[in-house]
């Protein structure tokens, strides 16, 4: 296989060969989706656009865009998976979910056996590209729970021919001997849990950047990767180059991920996707260079097709040739920079603070609430402080206990701290409520 690519045809195809498959890919999943799925057929119907009309790649501006909230609510009138799927049911592999942005309703999605193969093939690009190789020995610090987070990366380490070890119920500590134990070559974690290693392995006495083999630290699920910051303190405490990739669930892999060259942003992978960048308005398509909202259309998976998806992840887009590696798949400049909306990206966990809201909401003996974001050290907290009607003070305990369970279960299982406020010591509002205080240092992506 090629040293450098992968895919080493794909990835080096001229702009104008790229942008040919990519309006034929476009085409064909256009079709697939109008006659398998109720959601596009319907949405589509209601806008005046049909496949035929795509003529050229630049026609996928006559597709609506589409919503997390349509998503959602196409869920709620066909539970639970909605009527997105062009597939029997029963064809389903594998299922994997993520918060969603109201309440207990999580975005579920479903799997075929050749949607997974494309799923793993795409950490694959990645991978390969960051320079992974056969002889690489890869621990994975991720809890295979239904976020689908590494599972992918898991796979395609497998593909490449790395030796895996998966972690899922190990202690930080475990993990750390794991890793000079036996030799590990690569790590995969958000940057976060990262840093966290590196602070139990200093206080176990072992230097990572000395004791361990590590060479190469894949990070994923947090905008920290692309932060030089955090990326100079990350190679700097592993002794090891540490490459930033981004994903969604809703794909159910990644889109961009960084190479070997380190060019200061993430390949797009053009090939498999098409990323739009636009204003937050949606009004206009914006030109490299300039903040804007990606929108993602999604070739490879069939079960569950994603076509002109609002993502309200903020990015700026530069040419392909900001890289000597190449690709020429355009880049994303500091990889996914942060968020348009009111979501927080809490240790590779969506939190929406109006889903945080319909929890505590439920809970009667609530006066007022606010939520708190925090950065202890090198790990993020997340709080919610909590302030009693008055004469409820006895209900506390009752409900400390019900929401420590209950966020955290609508959030992949993210853990929450629980505080009792004092009486009248949170904010009112007149007009429209800020519950969430967001504390933690800014990135700066200079």
């Amino acid at each position: 296989m090629n040293h450098t690519y992968w895919n080493p045809r794909n990835e080096t195809l001229s702009r104008d060969e790229l942008r040919v498959l990519q309006h034929l890919k476009l085409k064909r999943l256009c079709e697939w989706a109008r006659e398998k799925s109720v959601f596009h057929r319907r949405r589509w119907e209601a806008a005046g656009f049909h496949p035929d009309q795509l003529k050229s790649v630049d026609d996928i501006r006559r597709i609506p865009f589409m919503t997390r909230e349509e998503w959602m609510e196409a869920q709620l009138e066909a539970p639970p998976f909605g009527t997105l799927t062009t597939v029997d049911r029963e064809l389903a592999v594998r299922y994997h979910m993520t918060s969603g942005t109201t309440g207990r309703t999580a975005l579920r999605v479903l799997d075929s056996t050749k949607d997974w193969e494309w799923i793993a093939e795409m950490w694959a690009y990645g991978l390969w590209g960051f320079g992974l190789r056969p002889k690489d020995v890869v621990l994975f610090a991720f809890s295979y729970g239904t976020f689908i987070g590494f599972w992918g990366a898991h796979y395609a380490c497998e593909k490449i021919g790395c030796l895996v070890l998966p972690s899922g119920s190990a202690t930080t500590e475990g993990r750390v001997r794991t890793i000079v134990d036996m030799g590990v070559t690569a790590v995969c974690s958000t940057p976060t849990y990262a840093l966290r290693m590196w602070q139990a392995a200093t206080a176990m006495g072992i230097d990572l950047a000395r004791d361990s083999k590590v060479e190469r630290v894949i990070v994923s699920g947090e905008p920290a990767g692309s932060i030089p910051a955090v990326k100079r303190q990350l190679e700097s405490a592993w002794g090891a180059r540490v490459g930033d990739t981004a994903g969604m669930t809703e794909i159910g892999t990644i889109m961009i991920f960084e190479c070997a060259r380190q060019p200061g942003g993430t390949h797009i992978i053009e090939d498999n996707f098409i990323e739009e960048t636009i204003s937050h308005d949606g009004d206009r398509v914006v030109p490299y260079g300039e903040r804007s909202e990606r929108v993602v259309t999604s070739f490879g998976r069939g079960f569950i097709p994603l076509i002109r998806y609002r993502t309200k992840d903020l990015v700026v887009k530069i040419p392909h040739s900001a890289c000597d590696c190449g690709r020429t798949g355009d880049i994303y400049q500091g990889g996914i920079q942060g968020r348009w909306d009111d979501m927080k990206l809490v240790r590779g966990t969506n939190v929406y603070p109006r889903a945080v809201e319909s929890i505590v909401r439920e809970c009667t003996a609530v006066d007022e609430f606010q939520i708190l974001l925090t950065r202890e050290g090198l790990h993020d907290e997340i709080t919610v402080l909590i302030e009693m009607k008055p004469g409820r003070a006895d209900h506390w305990t009752a409900l400390q206990s019900r929401l420590i369970k209950d966020l955290p279960d609508a959030h992949e299982g993210l853990r929450f701290n629980v505080i009792l406020a004092e009486p009248d010591s949170l904010p009112r509002f007149e007009l429209k409520a800020k519950r969430l205080v967001d504390k933690r240092p800014a990135a700066i992506y200079t």
